[in-house]
């Protein structure tokens, strides 16, 4: 086990560093031709069906156990936007990994689609080692998880109540819930984190009644003067062709943005409250790895 987290810890920082320079396949949408893919369902507690992508080494022995690898997509996107990269980049050095879209995003099942729901969100990466233990060419007692952006605040909420998950790694991490209560370098004033909440409370009431879904947030469609760095970065990657991808039945309209009324349940997440029973825990970009026993 300690050999399993180490070289977990290992492999996170290479790619994190990676992950910034195209010359070394970074492409978003690369296709690795030394591993095999396959889409996969399975079903979480909540009977939401979750929809990933497979990836495992070509010429593996089906006969040994490997370690695997869950990898979760950054908040607003699917795993078609660095999930997947990572997840086959990871592959290629022998895991079995399994990128998965978050319920009410992408291939997996929910409604309204991109509903916040940070418990849910949780449950898929558990319902992820579910159906990777069940896997006869998977070694269970060594599963960990990659969570990317926004996914690395729920694979932690998820770690804390799942010993399954032997190996916690974030890659450019945001904790969803200090987020949006707080704002950016503690931007927000409580008196706008009050608005905004009064705002999805009407919202409630309007959508109740019949009216139109709002959403909110993600990335903008257009970029002005005034756009910050913040905003030019994430345009960059998610309305280009670097990484632009809309998922089948969606619009491009409403991709990255979750919905007004639910993105506030993020006000209630707390994901590194009593982090002690979760396991190993990496995070990228130079942070040392915890916990190895």
């Amino acid at each position: 086990m300690k050999k399993f987290l180490l070289m977990f810890g290992l492999l996170i920082s290479s790619y994190s560093a990676i992950g910034a320079d195209m010359s070394h396949g970074a492409d978003n949408f690369y296709t690795s031709d030394t591993v095999t893919a396959q889409k996969v369902l399975f079903t979480n507690q909540y009977k939401m069906k979750v929809g990933g992508s497979l990836f495992i080494p070509k010429g593996s022995d089906p006969t040994t156990k490997a370690p695997a690898i869950i990898v979760g997509h950054p908040m607003g996107a699917v795993k078609e936007q660095s999930a997947n990269l990572y997840a086959q980049k990871l592959a290629e050095q022998g895991f079995v990994t399994l990128s998965l879209d978050l319920s009410f995003w992408g291939e997996s099942e929910g409604l309204p689609r991109n509903a916040v729901s940070p418990d849910i969100y949780a449950e898929d990466f558990s319902a992820a080692v579910d159906f990777l233990g069940t896997q006869t060419f998977v070694d269970k007692n060594r599963i960990g998880v990659v969570g990317i952006c926004g996914s690395g605040s729920f694979v932690i909420s998820a770690a804390k109540i799942d010993p399954r998950m032997k190996a916690i790694a974030t890659v450019s991490m945001y904790d969803m819930g200090a987020a949006n209560r707080n704002g950016l370098k503690h931007a927000q004033t409580l008196a706008q984190r009050k608005k905004t909440i009064g705002q999805a409370a009407l919202q409630r009431d309007v959508e109740f009644s019949g009216g139109d879904t709002a959403y909110t947030s993600g990335t903008v469609h257009k970029l002005t003067e005034k756009s910050g760095p913040i905003e030019r970065e994430f345009y960059d990657f998610y309305r280009t062709p670097r990484g632009e991808f809309t998922p089948e039945g969606q619009s491009p309209e409403l991709t990255t943005h979750p919905t007004l009324t639910s993105n506030v349940k993020f006000m209630n997440f707390y994901p590194f409250n009593d982090i002690a029973t979760a396991h190993a825990v990496h995070r990228g970009f130079g942070c040392t790895l915890a916990g190895v026993q």
